[in-house]
């Protein structure tokens, strides 16, 4: 039984990922969101359970590139096309930025080549090359959360002459479709990035992920929910600069 307890928990980031999916599909993001971050702390949970009690194996960490693939690539996928819908809300099929929203299905494509990448690379023990999934995952659930907040709807509903409104709104989808694309190539790339997994609690040995958790603390209380993708936006431009100064 010991041996399955990783396995149970892989097991339920699976079942939030499937649940998350399904509400993203009817548009619910903030459900799916929820869903989907549960979903990403059993996989944090699953991996230090099979490190606390020793079992790692194979089949374990094969389960768990399959319980991603779903939680944190299928599911951000849907999501993001559906910031793509919200943002530009009156995109007919004639339009062509209308097809920018399967752009949003690039994802899952990119997270399952990295997660793919990431079980055969033994150079990512500690550290990561390229954005982790989940982390990917969790800029796109802040953005729809924040996208369906009512403030936004009453900005998206001021009185804009049309043709400003449609500039506005296309200005708006095709930064999303830019930062989707440079986040997918980040998720396959070799930029070096800290890894987020504690093998003990020491400050001298995690200084730089205690530093990571205290600014990202700092972004969330002054942004709010927004403040999460933009954690990880510091989380990437820490990395960097650590990873770089440590070669």
């Amino acid at each position: 039984m010991k041996k399955q307890i990783p396995n149970l928990l892989t097991l339920c980031n699976l079942m939030c990922g499937v649940m998350a999916a399904f509400q993203a599909s009817w548009g619910f993001l903030h459900r799916a969101a929820v869903l989907m971050v549960i979903g990403i702390l059993f996989d944090f949970l699953d991996g230090f359970a099979a490190r606390l009690l020793k079992v790692q194996s194979p089949m374990g960490k094969e389960l768990d590139s399959l319980a991603d693939i779903v939680t944190s690539g299928v599911v951000p996928g849907i999501i993001l096309s559906n910031i793509f819908r919200i943002a530009h809300p009156f995109a007919g099929y004639a339009d062509p930025l209308y097809w920018l929203r399967y752009l949003g299905f690039l994802l899952p494509a990119f997270a399952a080549y990295r997660l793919a990448k990431f079980n055969l690379d033994d150079r990512q023990g500690h550290s990561f090359l390229g954005l982790p999934v989940p982390s990917n995952a969790l800029i796109w659930a802040a953005v729809g959360t924040c996208l369906i907040h009512p403030d936004w709807a009453q900005v998206a509903l001021l009185p804009i002459p049309g043709i400003r409104h449609y500039i506005m709104c296309s200005a708006g989808l095709i930064a999303i479709a830019v930062v989707s694309l440079v986040t997918d190539v980040l998720m396959v790339s070799e930029v070096p990035l800290m890894g987020l997994k504690f093998t003990s609690f020491g400050w001298k040995e995690n200084k730089t992920k205690y530093i990571l958790l205290f600014g990202a603390a700092v972004l969330i209380v002054l942004f709010g929910i927004l403040g999460i993708a933009l954690s990880i936006v510091w989380y990437i431009l820490l990395s960097i600069l650590t990873q770089r100064r440590n070669a």
